[in-house]
């Protein structure tokens, strides 16, 4: 059970994160860049839950 929390919980912290970069007054190749950079760390945080790494 707390491993379907860790996930739920690491899927919304990226979901706000990538929010929150879409509210960033910056140009769109940064905003890209950033969420990009986002996934790829949510990502890695989310197999690190299901034990691939």
């Amino acid at each position: 059970m707390s491993v379907l929390i860790g996930i739920l919980i690491t899927f919304l912290v990226v979901v706000l994160i990538l929010w929150l970069v879409q509210r960033l007054p910056v140009k769109a190749r940064l905003k890209q860049i950033l969420q990009i950079v986002v996934i790829v760390i949510g990502i890695i945080a989310l197999l690190k839950y299901l034990a691939v790494f």
